[in-house]
């Protein structure tokens, strides 16, 4: 049996016994065949939620072009059915065009062997969208029981890379599925994170969508949600003074409320001194 190059990586060379008790026909590991198209299912642990029909159909003219000139790779998993290990753009292109047969490599795999093939070689062709790719590692890390420290080393990564990916799939289910669609971009959901409350990356989601905010603009808006307010200092009770004074405050106090029912930040103080009492009024001068 020739050992795939991803399965060096994570030490799957050898043949697992308890892999199935089928009765397979043998092939030749390198042996290239012809397999039904009908008789072939996709990868149950295909990493990849998303396939492009436009880039499917280039793929598809260019095969009925020139040939398949790569065969995808397939595991054997019943009499007649196989499971494709490598190759489903390949195998979704070659149904298009109403195939009866595709060039085909058989290799002798387990689930956890077909998984790591799968997931691997999606990450090296680097199509996946980033939650495709950050569920690809999680999935990686619990099937081989590695830290990320290890998994990073094993796939030429940083581990930074993997943690901050690993990181997105702690943010809500709405906000994954705009990463998914390609809404929004990596660098707005990292800033999303950076909000502890759910509600409030929700209600920032929606802002980026409704507003179409760039990185730097949703990185402004997250600093601004997070800035502590601070606390208004007691204001003087009117104990003690004449009516007159009483609805002159008060007066003052409606007036500055007013307009900051306008959007405008009034800033007011206001001093209980021994003979007078202060306001001071601060307004910006940009809205």
């Amino acid at each position: 049996m020739v050992v795939h190059p991803f399965n060096r990586i994570f030490g799957l060379g050898e043949k697992d016994t308890d892999s199935t008790n089928l009765e397979e026909e043998s092939y030749h590991p390198d042996e290239v065949i012809q397999v039904p198209v009908k008789n072939i299912e996709p990868n149950r642990y295909q990493p990849r939620s998303i396939f492009n029909e436009e880039k499917i159909t280039e793929l598809a003219q260019t095969i009925n072009t020139h040939g398949m000139i790569q065969p995808i790779v397939l595991r054997q998993i019943d009499d007649e059915k196989y499971e494709i290990i490598a190759g489903e753009r390949r195998w979704r292109a070659v149904q298009s065009l109403g195939w009866e047969t595709v060039s085909a490599i058989i290799r002798e795999m387990t689930d956890t062997q077909t998984a790591s093939v799968a997931l691997i070689e999606n990450l090296q062709r680097e199509e996946l969208t980033v939650i495709e790719e950050a569920v690809a590692y999680a999935k990686l890390l619990e099937m081989h029981s590695l830290t990320q420290e290890a998994l990073a080393q094993r796939l030429g990564k940083n581990q930074s890379t993997i943690a901050n990916k690993l990181r997105l799939l702690k943010l809500p289910e709405p906000i994954q599925q705009a990463l998914l669609a390609k809404k929004i971009t990596e660098r707005h959901a990292r800033a999303l994170i950076k909000l502890k409350d759910e509600e409030k990356q929700l209600n920032l989601l929606n802002e980026i969508l409704e507003h179409e905010l760039n990185v730097k603009q949703t990185e402004d808006r997250v600093a601004t949600i997070n800035k502590p307010k601070e606390k208004k200092k007691p204001r003087p009770k009117l104990k003690g003074v004449n009516k007159d004074v009483r609805i002159a405050m008060n007066t003052i106090r409606q007036s500055l409320s007013m307009v900051s029912d306008t959007g405008i930040e009034v800033e007011s103080d206001e001093q209980d001194l021994d003979d007078y009492y202060q306001i001071t009024i601060k307004i910006p001068k940009k809205k």
